[in-house]
C-alpha cells in the first residue's frame, strides 16, 4: 500500500457512521427540493465517511490521501472475504467517478442522476452495514 494512511483509534469509527448518516440525512433534504448536484455530493460524502468507518473499525487506519480512488484499496486489504465484496467495491468506486463530476466540472444532475447514485449508496451500505455490527 502506496496510500497515506493514518492511524485512528478504532473506537473513532462510530464518528463517521454519525457524518454519514448526517451527510444522507442532508441528501435526502437537498433531494426533496430538487437541488441534485448538492444531493449527489452529499450521498457521495455519506458513501466515504462510512467507508471510513469499516476501515478504521477493522484497522485502526484511515486513507489520508487528496484521491477517494485510494480507499478501494484499503478497504480490499483490511475487509474479509464475501460473496458481495467485490460488487460492493464496485458500487462505492462508482460513487467516487461522480465526485468530482458533480462538483467541479459544471454538469448538471437530474433525478434520474442523483436515483442512479442512491442506487448505489445502498447497495454499498448494505455491505459497510454488515461490517459495522
Amino acid at each position: 500500500m502506496n496510500q497515506p494512511i493514518k492511524r485512528i483509534s478504532a473506537e473513532k469509527y462510530l464518528d463517521f457512521i454519525v457524518v454519514s448518516k448526517d451527510f444522507a440525512q442532508g441528501c435526502e433534504s437537498a433531494y426533496t427540493f430538487n437541488y441534485y448536484n448538492a444531493s449527489g455530493v452529499l450521498i457521495i460524502h455519506a458513501a466515504i465517511a462510512l467507508a471510513d468507518a469499516v476501515t478504521i473499525k477493522l484497522s485502526g487506519k484511515k486513507c489520508s490521501g487528496a484521491s477517494h480512488y485510494e480507499v478501494i484499496d484499503l478497504l480490499k486489504t483490511v475487509t474479509p472475504y464475501s460473496s458481495d465484496k467485490s460488487k460492493s467495491l464496485d458500487q462505492f468506486k462508482k460513487l467516487i467517478d461522480h465526485k468530482n463530476k458533480i462538483s467541479y466540472y459544471g454538469d448538471i444532475y437530474r433525478k434520474k442522476d442523483v436515483d442512479k447514485l442512491l442506487q448505489h449508496f445502498e447497495r454499498f451500505k448494505v455491505w459497510t452495514d454488515s461490517l459495522l455490527v
